[in-house]
């Protein structure tokens, strides 16, 4: 799973309680995705009338009262972290993430897109849309991570008696074994350790949903098939769950 908004979270949070600076949190972000533009914000009375690069426009949002990112990690038949309206939830969902900003009047929602401007020019360009003033209902780190515990031990029950799970291990393996030698924390500083320990694990967890759903279903019987599919949907549910609530475990003023 590779999450264009977890980082605009992690250090933009980390930037508004304090951790880090400005520069700091800009230059972690585009480390990971390249050069960062926020479109025009459709919202009159807002100052963003043409893309601007992440510094500038996190600049203007905070004189107009930036109090927290948060990420929401949709899918179709979910749309968690989201509050609306339709077209915010629609784009969201399209991208399967996007970043909630809260203002000191109202709520932007934002979603990425990979920007490509030729052969080597690669960015994200995120397109703004108004979102609903509410705060969405997630569950406290805690309780993320009982339920991924949780949902691992019921995952891991009902495969049993599906036949293929062995077929894909050795690229699960592999991949996790990437994974781990990365030494790329998902979060930032500021963050409690708990934060960065779920973090982590439901990262690992979300390649082992991403690399098995491709062959899901080959050479098993309708019943595996749905049991497998089954099982996969509530892994990747509760590793969106525990993503967006270790991205929002952090004190902010």
């Amino acid at each position: 799973m590779h999450l264009t908004s977890a980082p605009l979270v992690a250090w933009g949070n980390a930037w508004l309680s304090g951790h880090v600076g400005l520069d700091d949190a800009v230059d972690a972000v585009e480390r990971r995705s390249g050069p960062n533009l926020i479109g025009t914000v459709p919202l009159g009375d807002l100052p963003f009338d043409s893309d601007v690069p992440l510094r500038t426009a996190l600049v203007r949002l905070r004189g107009l009262g930036l109090s927290a990112f948060r990420l929401a990690l949709p899918a179709w038949g979910d749309p968690f972290g989201l509050v609306g309206p339709a077209e915010l939830n629609q784009a969201a969902i399209e991208a399967q993430e996007g970043v909630l900003v809260q203002l000191a009047e109202r709520q932007v929602g934002l979603v990425p897109a990979a920007d490509r401007r030729g052969s080597s020019y690669v960015g994200v360009s995120w397109a703004p849309y108004p979102a609903n003033d509410a705060i969405p209902q997630t569950p406290d780190l805690p309780e993320a991570e009982r339920q991924l515990k949780l949902t691992l031990l019921q995952v891991a029950e009902q495969l049993q008696g599906v036949d293929d799970v062995a077929g894909f291990a050795p690229a699960v393996h592999r991949a996790l074994g990437d994974l781990g030698d990365s030494g790329v924390p998902l979060l930032a500083h500021g963050y409690p350790h708990r934060a960065h320990r779920v973090a982590a694990q439901a990262e690992r967890l979300a390649k082992v949903v991403e690399l098995a759903e491709p062959t899901s279903g080959r050479g098993l019987s309708a019943y595996q098939t749905q049991l497998r599919r089954d099982a996969l949907h509530q892994l990747d549910a509760a590793v969106r769950r525990a993503l967006v609530a270790a991205h929002a475990a952090i004190e902010l003023p």
